[in-house]
């Protein structure tokens, strides 16, 4: 947010300057280079803004996918703990048996 408080500090300050100039110079419309600071500034904002949705959607796109490859992980997890407990499980009785 700093950096677009200093920015319309900036265009403020353009803006201001643009007025003087135009006040100056006669011109008929001094209005008009402010409204061309203004429409930059605004061009400029909504590609920043395109670029952060851009980014934005590869960043949910690449979550999606590492949480989807961890849930399958972990699930891969489970089912050899599980395998592992039961022939511990297997190996204990055949024990048993060798035994008895």
């Amino acid at each position: 947010h700093s950096q677009q408080s200093t920015e319309l500090f900036q265009l403020a300050g353009r803006i201001s300057n643009a007025m003087q100039v135009a006040a100056t110079a006669g011109n008929s419309d001094p209005f008009s280079k402010v409204k061309g600071l203004i429409s930059d500034m605004i061009e400029k904002l909504m590609k920043e803004a395109g670029e952060e949705a851009t980014h934005k959607a590869y960043c949910d796109k690449e979550y999606a996918e590492t949480k989807q490859k961890l849930d399958e992980l972990n699930h891969d997890i489970e089912k050899y703990t599980s395998k592992l407990d039961k022939t511990k499980s297997d190996s204990v009785t055949l024990k048993d048996e060798v035994a008895t």
